[in-house]
């Protein structure tokens, strides 16, 4: 019998109690069984663990080890993550949010492509969850390592570190790693560095993966001055780490990339986000045009952003947003 590939899972905790029970149940449902889960406790005020122990405690003889490792003092998500990177010991890597959810063949479905097609990175699709209903979010086929990272860059293929079964060795190998304290963005970074270190990327269409909104009346979120901070150190890390490696078109890349990094102020109806637009990256603006992978309509309000033609951004919030988004995913 062919021995099966071992698969570490890691899960970040910080005060989840009251979502929890849900991944647990997705984890211990799957239908590959080499697993090891790595919970690191992000040193939880609440129930957290005590649930994690007494759920892990019912399936001791399933197959799937699990690690539980504590933190001395809350040090934030991008330590948590290099915690579980260091104690990890599997083959591939993969990352569960403890709010969220996986389909019950998530993981044998990604590791059967990984060894069918011998790739470094296999990404899938997801489930947009609210609280009554869903939307399936698809993926875009890639065909090279190169063609991933444009893809990356220009917002179609979404870099959430749950969307990837990861060859361990690339981040060994490659010595990557997350930046303790920089929080936000901490995907991006990652995520980028792995693509463009991979020799094969590959796409699954199939959604494997349920993310939460937990508030569903919000579709967009305020990024703060600390939050625009860290991703923009994040990024500077990954251009820094980009450029070494003088990949074809990098720098263009790189520019619709912080294009995409900001898009979220433009889908606001505050003025003020407008003017964090045009402050965050401006060298990006001129590569509008140039990033044909966006849509039309999307190039249409950063040009009228450029322009400070801003009613006609409130205009499109309040319709898209307000009205259709309203509707549709309450």
């Amino acid at each position: 019998m062919e021995e099966k590939s071992l698969v570490s899972i890691i899960i970040p905790v910080y005060n989840v109690a009251a979502y929890i029970e849900e991944c647990l149940r997705s984890l211990y449902q799957q239908t590959y069984r080499h697993l090891e889960l790595i919970f690191v406790d992000d040193c939880c005020q609440d129930e957290t663990v005590s649930l994690i122990q007494t759920y892990t405690s019912q399936y001791k003889e399933e197959g799937i080890t699990v690690k539980i490792i504590r933190h001395e003092h809350n040090r934030g998500v991008a330590a948590a993550r290099n915690t579980g990177l260091q104690n990890a010991t599997g083959e591939y890597l993969y990352y569960v949010d403890a709010d969220d959810k996986i389909e019950q063949h998530t993981i044998e479905r990604l590791v059967k492509k990984a060894v069918e097609t011998q790739a470094d990175i296999v990404g899938c699709e997801w489930y947009l969850s609210y609280y009554k209903n869903e939307r399936r979010m698809p993926q875009p086929d890639v065909n090279s390592p190169n063609d991933a990272f444009y893809q990356f860059a220009t917002g179609r293929l979404r870099w959430n570190l749950w969307l990837f079964l990861v060859r361990r060795s690339l981040y060994t190998q490659h010595q990557i790693a997350f930046i303790e304290g920089l929080n936000m963005g901490e995907d991006m970074m990652v995520m980028g560095k792995l693509l463009l270190c991979a020799d094969k990327v590959v796409v699954l269409h199939e959604p494997l993966y349920h993310y939460v909104q937990i508030n569903a009346g919000s579709l967009t979120k305020e990024a703060s001055e600390r939050h625009r901070f860290q991703v923009t150190e994040n990024l500077k890390e990954l251009e820094t780490f980009a450029k070494r490696r003088n990949e074809k078109d990098i720098d263009t890349y790189l520019q619709f990339l912080k294009l995409s990094i900001k898009l979220p102020l433009l889908m606001s109806d505050k003025t003020a986000d407008y003017e964090r637009w045009l402050e965050w990256f401006p060298e990006a603006n001129a590569y509008i045009f140039q990033n044909r992978s966006t849509p039309l309509r999307i190039r249409l309000l950063q040009f009228c952003a450029v322009k400070r033609y801003f009613f006609f951004l409130k205009l499109y919030y309040r319709f898209v947003f307000r009205f259709i988004y309203g509707v549709l995913y309450k």
